[in-house]
């Protein structure tokens, strides 16, 4: 029973914020099956891999330190982000290269990491507040850890590879090939740094209440940069829905209705909210959207054009049955 306590306080949550990241996705939504899939990397493959090569390491590390605590700060500040940012960032490596195409926006790639990474921590903290919280101080442990890792330290490892999903996406939409090299690099190296910076400062002032509250105020202002950047990639998007949809009421593919509720963010809220066919229809506007500013910006690429064309024929058949909001 208390295994299983800790599995849902664990996998609840993270599930919780995983829906969260699906509802900032304000425009073109990811496809479930690819955000489960991460989730699932992120939960099985990357822990497991995680166990594996920490212990390595770390074993390692006991060859050439002797200090107790030394081996303790450079296994939480060194080992445990190199390996954990790595392991969850293949999730969003073989996404991004596999499926391209779904890697329309800088939110995009955020959408995978964060939802990789709420896999990992969901796991991980089952094992927290079992073995380290309820083995050794029974239920009062495990409710204090699920405090501490889950409430009030719950966005940590989704905005650490938020990162990396930000420096794929950037080389996803930008022409340079010197930009598709560093981009990534660049956002691997934030996300294993900020995970290393919260892994010293909480080995580092373990034990008092000053060391956990300048710990968390670190935290959570990489947590509103994070957010600060997601709010603006989504009227980033909203501006493209606005410079490529208008021709598309020129041309006759939607109406002027459609065009004033695809590009409203509560408008399309409430379209969503009355059936597939009418979220299936605005999906494929944000989607039109995108390509064509991937066209206007990166040229034919992987066949824009023929994409365009598709999701204008996808629209002019579900238009009729789309009417006003």
């Amino acid at each position: 029973m208390p295994f299983l306590i800790a599995v849902l306080l664990s996998f609840i949550p993270a599930l919780f914020y995983a829906a969260i990241v699906y509802w900032l996705d304000r425009f073109e939504k990811e496809p479930l099956r690819l955000l489960v899939g991460a989730f699932g990397w992120g939960a099985f493959v990357a822990t497991l891999g995680a166990i594996v090569w920490s212990s390595v390491l770390q074993l390692g590390l006991e060859i050439f330190i002797s200090d107790p605590f030394l081996i303790d700060l450079t296994g939480a500040a060194l080992v445990a982000p190199l390996v954990e940012e790595t392991l969850k960032g293949l999730a969003v490596v073989i996404i991004f290269l596999a499926f391209p195409h779904e890697f329309d926006s800088i939110l995009d790639g955020m959408v995978y990491g964060a939802i990789t990474a709420l896999g990992f921590a969901a796991t991980e903290n089952v094992l927290y507040l079992y073995f380290g919280g309820y083995a050794e101080d029974g239920y009062p442990g495990m409710i204090a850890l699920f405090v501490l890792r889950v409430i009030l330290g719950g966005w940590g490892h989704a905005v650490y590879t938020a990162f990396i999903g930000i420096g794929l996406a950037v080389a996803r939409l930008n022409p340079h090939w010197p930009i598709k090299v560093i981009a990534p690099l660049l956002g691997w190296t934030m996300a294993v740094f900020l995970h290393a910076l919260h892994n010293a400062m909480a080995t580092v002032l373990a034990g008092s209440l000053g060391g956990l509250v300048a710990t968390l105020m670190v935290d959570w202002i990489s947590w509103l940069v994070v957010f600060g950047i997601v709010i603006g990639e989504i009227l980033r998007e909203q501006r493209w829905m606005r410079l490529y949809l208008r021709e598309e009421v020129d041309l006759g593919t939607i109406s002027e209705e459609h065009y004033r509720t695809a590009i409203s963010i509560r408008g399309q809220a409430r379209a969503r909210m009355r059936g597939q066919t009418w979220r299936r229809f605005y999906e494929a506007c944000a989607e039109l959207a995108q390509k064509k500013h991937q066209l206007a910006t990166l040229g034919e690429e992987r066949g824009n054009t023929a994409r365009i064309a598709a999701l204008r024929a996808q629209l002019s058949l579900l238009a009729p049955s789309v009417g006003a909001v």
